[in-house]
């Protein structure tokens, strides 16, 4: 096969300014989000503008929720920045995802001094032709019903890009239609001699360890797609959706490999690129670029660190409001009303706690250099760097140590919770724990993977 380069990013989430993103009820919306909302059209231009502009490829791949949440206009708007690339010579190919679409107008939303307002929704169906000129209308082969097609990249090479949201029950998973579909394609590839690589909304593995226990973070019946992709000769996929930075491996009974390479939103930490190289048909090169800076007022703080703050904000709101409004946190997850007391009482705990301080309490020592950090600061850092990737709270670091301390504490608990990996067999708790905090395996940012 022809080496070939590309480009890649996720989630762009694509929002018109002109809907409205402000006012009281949008603050408090805010209040508990990870991504940005009224910044999207401005990081947007920037990544396009620079991917227009970027010569180390001539091709795109955007993996789903093009837009914010399903809104007419943000469609038009982010249809105007794919243009931008086409003007540029580039070939762009995009699967859609959930947010992509709404059928009613109710369930999409903006926010002005008047509050929460409802924009003309894009349904489903209108997809299709929305988006053919960006994969669809150039495919070898199309499954309208599940928004699916391949496409050929270049001599000896094939994407399979695959939309989850048609099920015929209405469930984002694959149906049997689907699967008989996918079956067919990954079969005439290998007829024809072609490596044939995938794009997916939804990542079929999950994208941290940890992740392993919540199965509404990865593809639904995850082993299955994984194992169905890897045994039909398919050992790499893109996806995103969980806004998270990770490279992860997946090996079948039958010995078949299967990357699956999810890339974090361009509009949230870490606002990342990701170009690959399809060297051959067993290795893949696989680089990260930071996304460039956008117009906005970030109070004098980098682009960088204005998303880095914005995530943090939203773990410090947690557990702020975890002990001084209780209520309003266990609303938001739909936690039982009987876990108030003790919530409120650990919010209050960890409003205050120092790690030494922790450490005293759980009898473990702790290294001066980490001492005096604030637990809910840490807290906020910990969940950061999972979705961040390459993770560095590491064992044999003061503050990976202190971490792991505390985890280590917990693990009568952990004995007591019969949990369950992606695969189905038994969890460890503290090991799935230990290696989200640190990353001991792939890097997740640039990595030459062997898929053979």
């Amino acid at each position: 096969m022809t080496p070939f380069k590309f480009y890649l990013i996720a989630d762009p989430h694509y929002f018109a300014s002109k809907l409205g993103a402000y006012g009281k009820e949008y603050d408090a919306f805010m209040h508990y989000e990870q991504k940005c909302f009224a910044e999207t059209q401005s990081i947007n231009e920037a990544v396009f503008d620079w991917l227009a502009a970027a010569d180390e490829a001539d091709t795109v791949f955007i993996a789903g929720d093009l837009v914010f949440n399903g809104e007419r206009e943000s469609h038009y708007g982010f249809l105007e920045q794919l243009q931008k690339l086409r003007d540029a010579g580039k070939r762009v190919y995009v699967i859609t995802a959930d947010h992509d679409f709404k059928e009613t107008r109710e369930e999409c939303f903006a926010f002005d001094d008047t509050g929460k307002t409802h924009p003309e929704n894009m349904t489903r169906a209108e997809l299709f032709d929305l988006y053919s000129d960006y994969g669809f209308g150039e495919a070898i082969a199309v499954d309208r019903q599940h928004l699916s097609y391949v496409a050929q990249l270049t001599d000896g090479l094939r994407l399979l890009a695959l939309n989850n949201d048609g099920a015929s029950d209405g469930g984002r998973h694959f149906d049997e239609e689907h699967i008989a579909w996918i079956k067919e394609q990954t079969a005439k590839a290998r007829e024809d001699g072609q490596m044939m690589i995938a794009m997916n909304h939804y990542p079929i593995l999950p994208g941290q360890p940890i992740f392993s226990l919540i199965s509404s973070t990865y593809q639904k019946d995850g082993k299955a797609v994984a194992d169905l992709l890897a045994n039909e000769g398919v050992h790499l996929i893109f996806t995103g959706h969980m806004h998270m930075h990770s490279v992860n491996e997946y090996t079948t009974e039958k010995g078949n490999k299967l990357y699956d390479v999810c890339t974090g939103s361009i509009i949230a930490d870490p606002s990342v690129i990701r170009l690959v190289e399809v060297i051959d048909d067993a290795t893949v090169d696989i680089k990260t670029i930071e996304a460039p800076d956008f117009v906005w007022d970030t109070g004098g703080r980098t682009c960088k660190q204005y998303l880095s703050d914005m995530f943090d904000q939203m773990i410090v709101n947690v557990l702020y409001d975890m002990a001084y409004d209780t209520e309003r946190m266990m609303n938001k997850f739909g936690l039982d009303k009987k876990l108030k007391p003790v919530l409120k009482t650990l919010g209050k705990i960890l409003q205050k706690t120092t790690v030494g301080g922790l450490g005293r309490m759980l009898f473990f020592k702790t290294d001066k250099s980490v001492r005096k950090a604030k637990v809910k600061d840490v807290a906020a850092e910990l969940v950061r760097v999972i979705f961040e990737g390459n993770q560095y709270f590491k064992e044999g670091t003061p503050m990976g140590d202190a971490i792991l301390a505390v985890f280590g504490r917990m693990k009568p608990i952990f004995k007591k919770i019969h949990a369950k990996n992606f695969d189905g067999s038994p969890a460890d708790i503290y090991d799935l724990l230990k290696n989200s905090a640190g990353n001991y395996g792939i890097d997740d940012y640039n990595a030459v993977l062997k898929l053979k």
